[in-house]
């Protein structure tokens, strides 16, 4: 799947520098090249998107809520 197409303005692409593991829910942290944006996510996302450090990610800011979709 790729995205085509998203409504939301603001996006950061990065890498992921570090992800912080929970039961539940997860910390990841990417690096932009306008500084760190954290997102919380479930661990069920993480291990869906197959997130590792380095993935290239974009950080899909909108509100207070930070999504990440995986390049």
């Amino acid at each position: 799947m790729s995205i085509q197409a998203i409504n939301v303005r603001n996006q950061f692409k990065g890498k992921v520098r570090e992800i912080v593991r929970g039961d539940v829910v997860s910390e990841v942290d990417v690096e932009t090249p306008w500084g760190i944006v954290t997102s919380v996510i479930t661990t069920r996302s993480v291990d869906d998107l197959q997130l590792g450090v380095g993935s290239d990610v974009v950080a899909l800011v909108k509100s207070t809520e930070v999504s990440i979709a995986k390049l």
